[in-house]
């Protein structure tokens, strides 16, 4: 998803523009290829400004990561899928609102949390506690509609918390194929696989 897609309305201040540059830079360049100079360079403010805000790059990384909760937490709260009367419904329009965003630049839209965790999991606790937070939290959201949809069609043999957090593992793995590949199109065919996938999962038992 883009940073435009879920932008609010805060006043501008440092802390708000270097939180708001990391989204578009570390998903640009990577968490080790971006600088502090960079941040300050993205964000327009100095380097001073950059250490009163924030110990360290990792100190911004691990608020980055929260940012981005927060923003897509609004973005995905508002989406429209929520309202459809049935829950298997519900889960498909997740799938299909992740689909929407897999357009243009992969920087665009690939995702800061899954991003930073690739390169920093081993070197940095703090960064990869917090990306996991934020996608197991994401993850979460999810669950109530898998649970129900899973009782309406007798669906057994795992929970509604691990599927939840293998939508996530599918999207964030398609990603990853998208940067290799260098564009969205294999992103896309893999959130269509994850489609077809839960349709198959929960087809009707036969009688």
């Amino acid at each position: 998803m883009t940073r435009t897609s879920v932008i609010d309305s805060r006043p501008p201040n440092a802390r708000a523009k270097l939180l708001d540059a990391a989204l578009d830079v570390i998903r640009a360049q990577g968490y080790s290829a971006t600088s502090v100079d960079d941040l300050c360079a993205a964000a327009g403010v100095t380097k001073g400004a950059f250490f009163h805000h924030f110990a360290s790059k990792e100190a911004l990384a691990v608020a980055a990561a929260d940012h981005w909760s927060t923003r897509t937490a609004a973005l995905f709260a508002a989406a429209p899928y929520h309202h459809l009367a049935q829950p298997l419904d519900r889960v498909l329009g997740y799938i299909d609102f992740r689909a929407a965003f897999v357009t243009g630049p992969v920087e665009g839209f690939t995702c800061l949390v899954g991003t930073m965790v690739q390169e920093a999991f081993a070197t940095s606790p703090a960064i990869r506690e917090a990306c996991d937070a934020c996608i197991s939290a994401h993850a979460r959201k999810l669950e109530a509609d898998i649970a129900a949809a899973m009782a309406q069609y007798g669906v057994k043999g795992f929970t509604a918390a691990s599927l939840a957090l293998h939508t996530q593992a599918v999207l964030q793995g398609a990603f990853i194929l998208a940067k290799a590949r260098g564009g969205p199109a294999v992103a896309l065919e893999s959130v269509a696989h994850l489609k077809r996938y839960f349709i198959l999962l929960f087809q009707p038992s036969p009688v």
